[in-house]
């Protein structure tokens, strides 16, 4: 199945490895999950990840950008017909139309209007996780 994770996910994912974020962040490590992006959001990942607040060790930042490269699925986007509220998210659903993604998972249902979505749906990662579950129990 392929998604998109906006960067918050990867974030919450790696700081408390027991929740759904966590969840999510190991299913795409383990290859479960293939994870769509763009150089954009790559970029993205990376400078949030090695921001000092979060204390990660930028070899294991580095490890796990390579591993998304290697593992998941590159797709060549194009601009949004209409501007997101917060133009910094606009790669992400912008990769998850190119790539034909299944959804995009944040915890920012909000930075998403419905009717920008573009028939992408946008779910919160404990959502995901439920779907998931129910889907392939």
């Amino acid at each position: 199945m392929k998604i998109v994770l906006d960067t918050n996910v990867i974030v919450s994912g790696l700081l408390s490895p027991y929740n759904a974020p966590g969840e999510i962040v190991r299913m795409v490590s383990s290859g479960i999950l293939k994870l769509c992006y763009d150089a954009r959001i790559l970029s993205e990942y990376r400078s949030v990840l090695l921001r000092p607040k979060f204390k990660f060790d930028p070899e294991h930042v580095d490890a796990l950008i390579d591993q998304i490269e290697t593992c998941g699925c590159i797709a060549a986007s194009k601009p949004l017909p209409e501007k997101l509220p917060d133009i910094d998210d606009e790669p992400f659903l912008e990769v998850a139309l190119a790539g034909k993604a299944s959804c995009l998972i944040t915890g920012n249902l909000i930075h998403y209007p419905i009717k920008l979505r573009q028939g992408v749906k946008v779910i919160l990662p404990v959502k995901f996780i439920d779907i998931y579950r129910k889907t392939t129990l």
